[in-house]
C-alpha cells in the first residue's frame, strides 16, 4: 500500500504538489490525471526519490519512503517519459547494465532478460542496437528494464507518449498483463482514454491539488452517462444526462447536427478541470 501524507513539494514561490493525501491499495492500477503543470510528474518523482518532498511524507507499507530506505526503495521501478538508455547498446547489453546495478549474479541476468524479452514479445531483436529500435520497442525494453529486480511497485510517466495507435494497443495489454500478476501500477497520462481503459481508480489533479479520486464509472456516472453534442458555428456544447430517455427527448429538440452518445472520463475531466482552466 502507498500512502501520500500531506506531500507538497514547492520550487522557490511556485508550490507544484500542494498538500496531496492519497492511498493507493497494493496490486491497484492508478492513474493521475491532469493539465500540463498539474503536478504529476513530480509526484512520480517523490515517490521514485528523485525529488524529496518539501513537506510531507510518503509511506510504502507503512514504511517511510526516503533515499535511505533501502528495502522500500527496492520495491519500486519507474519508466520515465524520456528514453533513457545508451543508443549503442544492444537489448542484452541494456538487461546485464541493469542486473549489474543492483548486483544479481550472471546467470540470474540471463535468466531474467530471457523470461522479459520473451514476455515482451522482443527476443528475436535482442541484438539489435537502440538506436534501430522503434518508438514502441524501446518503450517495450524500458519496461523489461525496470521489471528486472521484480519490484512490487511500477511508476509509468508518460508511457505510452509519442506511440502510433498498434503500439499503444500492445502496450496496454502488456501493462494489463503486469496488474494480473499482482504488480502495482501508478501511471500519469495525457490520454483519458488510456486511463479509462486501465485504471482502476484515478485522481484528478489540477495545481497542485487534488479534485477528486474515483473509479472512471462512478467519476463518468456522477456526471451523467448519456451525452448530447451540439455543434454551433464556432464551438461544440455537450449536455448531460443521467437518464437514456431524457437524453432523447433533448436530443429530439436540438438541431440537424446533433448527436447522442455515451460520456467518457475525458468528458469528466473536461468538465471538472479544463472549464476552470478556461476561465483563467
Amino acid at each position: 500500500m502507498i500512502e501520500l501524507r500531506d506531500l507538497t513539494k514547492r520550487f522557490g514561490d511556485f508550490t507544484a504538489v500542494d498538500h496531496l493525501d492519497m492511498t493507493i491499495n497494493t496490486g491497484e492500477f492508478f492513474g493521475f490525471l491532469g493539465p500540463n503543470g498539474a503536478g504529476k510528474t513530480t509526484t512520480i518523482s517523490m515517490l521514485s526519490t528523485v525529488l524529496l518532498p518539501t513537506e510531507g511524507q510518503i509511506f510504502i507499507d507503512g514504511s517511510p519512503l526516503n533515499r535511505k530506505a533501502s528495502e522500500a526503495k527496492r520495491k519500486i521501478s519507474v519508466i520515465t517519459q524520456e528514453f533513457s538508455m545508451r543508443q549503442d547498446m544492444t537489448m542484452d547489453e541494456v538487461m546485464e547494465y541493469q542486473g549489474r546495478l543492483y548486483y544479481m549474479k550472471k546467470k540470474e541476468i540471463r535468466q531474467k532478460t530471457d523470461e522479459l524479452l520473451k514476455f515482451t514479445g522482443l527476443e528475436e531483436y535482442r541484438h539489435r542496437v537502440v538506436r534501430h529500435l522503434s518508438g514502441g520497442m524501446k518503450r517495450k525494453l524500458m519496461v523489461c528494464r525496470a521489471l528486472m529486480t521484480d519490484p512490487e511497485i511500477l511508476l509509468l510517466d508518460e508511457p505510452t507518449a509519442g506511440m502510433d495507435a498498434i503500439s499503444r494497443r500492445q502496450m496496454w495489454n502488456l501493462l494489463r498483463q503486469l496488474h494480473a500478476r499482482g504488480l502495482t501500477i501508478l501511471l500519469t497520462t495525457h490520454y483519458i482514454d488510456e486511463a479509462q481503459s486501465l485504471c482502476e481508480r484515478v485522481a484528478l489533479i489540477d495545481r497542485g491539488k487534488l479534485d477528486t479520486i474515483d473509479t472512471p464509472q462512478a467519476l463518468i456516472e456522477e456526471l451523467g452517462e448519456f451525452a448530447v453534442d451540439e455543434t454551433a458555428e464556432d464551438s461544440l456544447r455537450s449536455t448531460y444526462f443521467h437518464d437514456r430517455n431524457d437524453a432523447i427527448a433533448y436530443l429530439s429538440g436540438a438541431g440537424d447536427d446533433s448527436v447522442m452518445r455515451n460520456t467518457t472520463l475525458e468528458d469528466v475531466f473536461v468538465e471538472r478541470i479544463g472549464r476552470g482552466l478556461g476561465k483563467q
